[in-house]
């Protein structure tokens, strides 16, 4: 007879798709079961990692208050870390010319919060995108991203100071906290650099450099130099 057969073809079509969706359900109970138990096991390991990442962030990121001397006409260091460069060099963009340097690298371990060398006037600003070399190289400042601050000191009134934020291979990040006319403080919080860096030092001919080689210097607190 005419459509003979139909209702029962829908039924086994009916049939069809409630067995293909239910061992799609089955699959997906064994897949999660398997994947449940293996996240289960892993739960200890992926929370002490978890609990090391917190740690090294909070480690990272510290901001310790520094010990701001009270003496005249000092300049500190701007960073934390070690003074591996003592030289003279050429900084035409805000020290017109010849100038003292002073460079610190900053490993991934040292604190990356950046503090006024001395109190005055932010009067230069200038952001400069570049490549991220290696900040252990003294000459990376040539090439890497950077920041330039030019300072006018209050102490002594007139002198120019400048300090140059770089990033580095895994610091890819200068977060300036100050800008272009700002007033700052000796010791106050300037910038940070995040992970491995460098920050360098321009100094008038002038100014008396107390610091050596190798030292290992805190920011905001150690004396680079003074003007006598």
């Amino acid at each position: 007879m005419k459509h003979s057969g139909k209702a029962s073809g829908a039924a086994l079509r009916l049939i069809g798709w409630s067995a293909a969706a239910a061992i799609v359900l089955l699959a997906v109970a064994y897949l999660a079961t398997v994947i449940g138990a293996f996240v289960l096991g892993m739960a200890g390991g992926l929370a002490a990692l978890w609990v090391l990442f917190v740690g090294f962030t909070f480690y990272f990121f510290r901001d310790p208050e520094p010990l701001v001397p009270g003496a005249p006409n000092l300049v500190l260091a701007p960073g934390h870390g070690k003074v591996d460069v003592i030289d003279t060099a050429t900084e035409t963009e805000f020290m017109d010319g010849e100038c003292q340097r002073i460079s610190i690298f900053l490993s991934v371990f040292d604190v990356h919060v950046q503090n006024a060398p001395l109190t005055g006037k932010i009067f230069f600003f200038k952001h400069t995108p570049g490549q991220y070399l290696n900040a252990m190289r003294s000459d990376c400042a040539q090439f890497n991203e950077n920041v330039l601050l030019g300072i006018e000191a209050a102490e002594p009134r007139g002198e120019k100071i400048g300090v140059r934020l770089i990033a580095g291979l895994i610091a890819r990040r200068i977060v300036p906290w100050v800008g272009q006319n700002d007033v700052v403080q000796r010791g106050e919080r300037i910038s940070l650099i995040q992970f491995g860096s460098r920050v360098d030092v321009y100094l008038p001919k002038r100014a008396k450099i107390k610091a050596s080689l190798g030292d290992k210097v805190i920011g905001g607190q150690t004396v680079l130099a003074v003007f006598e």
